[in-house]
């Protein structure tokens, strides 16, 4: 299975929940310690709604028009949700097409790296986040079977590393036959049985 072959049903999966999620709920906590649900659905934004159709079209994100900085707060815009959805939609039609995997390309001011590199950032951005902003809210991210496998193998790849770095907190314990989504999310940090705080 190609990455590029989920890109689609990944955005649409945190498309729905973005519309399930309300301005009152901008303050609750998520799985992520330091974002509350406002600020992690604009992070969401940022990096798959433009910076990650910026890497997918090897583009400079300061060459776009639409550039702004992390940390805009999308949200107070008019129709955010309708706008992200497009945005979001058109990334993963970039990162559907195979050429975006070729190559080297950035998603920060960090330097390039191999774009299939990225783009399974970008993937992880959609389904982990997603997660994260679901079950902050109440919600159930729709993770197929083909999504959890494309998901765990880019984990995988990149876990060690990634808490290295600390983008991954450490790896939560989950039993080897739980289903694969959830040891996606413990080798990203993230326990499956997290629950928001009342």
């Amino acid at each position: 299975m190609e990455t590029r072959t989920v890109m689609a049903r990944a955005s649409e999966a945190a498309v729905d929940i973005v519309r399930g999620i309300g301005p009152d709920e901008f303050g609750g906590s998520t799985p992520c310690p330091e974002m509350k649900v406002g600020a992690l659905v604009n992070h969401l934004i940022f990096f798959t709604g433009l910076r990650g159709q910026a890497a997918g079209l090897k583009q400079s994100p300061q060459a776009r028009p639409d550039e702004v900085a992390e940390g805009h707060v999308f949200t107070a815009e008019p129709d955010w949700v309708e706008v992200y959805a497009a945005r979001s939609a058109a990334t993963a039609a970039v990162w559907s097409d195979p050429q975006a995997w070729v190559g080297e390309t950035a998603l920060t001011g960090s330097g390039r790296m191999p774009a299939h590199f990225i783009g399974g950032i970008v993937l992880g951005e959609w389904l982990l986040h997603g997660w994260d902003l679901a079950v902050a809210t109440g919600q159930k991210l729709n993770v197929d079977e083909e999504l959890a496998a494309a998901l765990y193998e880019d984990i995988a790849g990149k876990a060690e590393m990634a808490r290295q770095y600390r983008v991954f907190g450490p790896e939560a314990s989950v039993p080897t036959t739980a289903p694969l989504f959830d040891r996606a999310l413990g080798l990203a940090g993230r326990a499956p049985s997290w629950k928001r705080r009342a």
